[in-house]
């Protein structure tokens, strides 16, 4: 049988601020992710853009329509597979910044019940 505490407002203080300390790294967390899934999307559209500079450089130096189709075939192969990678990638990265942004909500509401 747990402890009645000695003073019921000492209690409801202490939970409160345990609470608040959880939102506060959860939001921290939730900052942490979001940051990262920015930067990942900002280096994917660099490198998005320089492979489309580059293709469109072999483009204008094709010497013939064989050889342009094959490289705009070629570009649009690997900008399907970059954005199939990416797409998972970044699947992944909001999975773990959901995960990591609840643990602290969960370890207070452990703290809470025990």
């Amino acid at each position: 049988m747990p402890e009645e505490p000695k003073n019921i407002g000492e209690e409801y203080q202490r939970l409160n601020k345990e609470g608040f300390d959880a939102a506060v790294r959860s939001f921290g967390e939730v900052n942490k992710g979001f940051q990262a899934i920015a930067t990942e999307v900002t280096e994917y559209s660099k490198k998005t853009f320089d492979n489309g500079c580059r293709a469109w450089e072999q483009l204008v130096g094709a010497t013939s329509f064989d050889r342009a189709f094959e490289i705009q075939s070629q570009y649009a192969k690997e900008a399907y597979d970059n954005y199939i990678a990416e797409v998972s990638k970044l699947g992944e990265m909001y999975v773990n910044l959901a995960r990591n942004a609840y643990k602290p909500v969960e370890q207070a509401a452990a703290k809470k019940v025990a």
